[in-house]
């Protein structure tokens, strides 16, 4: 399997950063999405301002979570398809399947 920036995720190190960077696959699908979700946000603040009904405001911040969290879970499918393939064809399983496990900790 062939790890395209185009086609896969795949984090790398770049010369010019420390840290790792990641190419997503559907970087545009993913931005619209958390430009609605900022937008929801932006709505449930006008909410409370408007003194809304509690369970209408509850109901939409309950809406950016799960939002958020679809997000949350195409980042995490995209690291796993990408990083963690390539990282596992490298041979380097155990450090990545710790990295996982902290990932996945912090999403649920």
């Amino acid at each position: 399997m062939s790890l395209s920036p185009k086609t896969d995720a795949c984090c790398h190190t770049p010369p010019e950063v420390a840290g790792k960077s990641v190419v997503q696959p559907n970087k545009s699908a993913l931005l619209k999405r958390l430009a609605r979700i900022e937008g929801q946000v932006r709505g449930i603040s006008g909410m409370v301002e408007a003194d809304r009904y509690c369970v209408d405001v509850l109901t939409q911040v309950a809406a950016v979570k799960s939002a958020l969290d679809a997000v949350s879970m195409q980042l995490l499918e995209n690291h796993m398809k990408g990083c963690v393939s390539k990282a596992l064809q490298e041979g380097d399983a155990t450090g990545m399947v710790t990295e996982l496990i902290e990932v996945v900790k912090k999403v649920r």
